[in-house]
């Protein structure tokens, strides 16, 4: 005698139809489309928090090494010692690009800071074809306002003659593109750290939503925009230029 019992089929064995599985795949594609801007903003958000706080930290590192000198600023660079060169930043060993050894207990400010993490900005991408490294074991990425070290030979600069202290630069985002160190060339230029910011070269990096972080005499921490054309035409997308004069030039 035939059975009378229904047939079964492939939809009633409990699996996904074509159709269905083609609504579920366009349904999470226009999830991942609102998530990922979110995801990618908070992202920004939680490397800017960190830029920023790193930033006061080394404001006030040298608010704490000023008062312990007299008022005077430190400066850029200072003696040459066992094959290496002594920074604000710490000791720099002279040799391959990427390969030297960096010892940053012997900057300036390493009394007040005591980690090397809090010089290091997460922002800066150092990771990727494009980035060369200028030492093993850090990144770095921040940037000394060079008008505030006095050159060698001459007298440091004082503190207490900077007149607005809440409108000059102590340190800010920097970078610099290289195109003269090898594996750099001039057909392939690559983004590296760099140490210093001043109003005649491009080594502010704006790289927090175009803008560079700077941490003022007051400790303060603001975002500055680029000096309109100064953006280094060899990686236009690097963001990497200069800022204005006016937050550099203390006299």
């Amino acid at each position: 005698m035939r059975s009378t019992r229904p047939r079964r089929t492939a939809t009633d064995s409990g699996g996904f139809s074509l159709v269905e599985v083609l609504v579920v795949i366009a349904i999470l594609g226009v999830l991942s489309s609102l998530l990922l801007p979110a995801l990618a903003r908070a992202r920004h958000c939680a490397r800017s928090a960190t830029c920023t706080s790193n930033l006061r930290q080394v404001g006030v590192a040298a608010q704490l090494y000023w008062d312990d000198n007299d008022g005077a600023a430190f400066r850029f660079r200072g003696a040459a010692t066992n094959g290496g060169d002594i920074f604000w930043f710490g000791w720099l060993e002279r040799g391959e690009e990427g390969q030297r050894r960096l010892d940053p207990t012997l900057g300036a400010l390493w009394p007040y800071l005591g980690s090397r993490e809090i010089q290091d900005c997460p922002a800066l991408p150092t990771r990727g074809p494009a980035f060369k490294p200028k030492a093993l074991g850090g990144s770095g990425g921040y940037g000394y306002n060079l008008h505030l070290a006095a050159p060698p030979g001459q007298p440091p600069v004082r503190a207490s003659s900077i007149p607005h202290p809440t409108l000059t630069a102590v340190f800010a985002d920097s970078a610099q593109v290289n195109d003269f160190q090898p594996p750099a060339t001039p057909e392939r230029p690559l983004l590296e750290p760099f140490f210093y910011v001043n109003t005649t070269e491009t080594t502010a990096h704006f790289r927090h939503q175009q803008r560079s972080l700077v941490v003022f005499a007051d400790t303060h921490v603001a975002r500055e925009t680029a000096l309109p054309g100064s953006l280094d035409p060899r990686m236009p997308d690097a963001l990497v230029g200069r800022l204005r004069p006016a937050v550099l030039e203390w006299r």
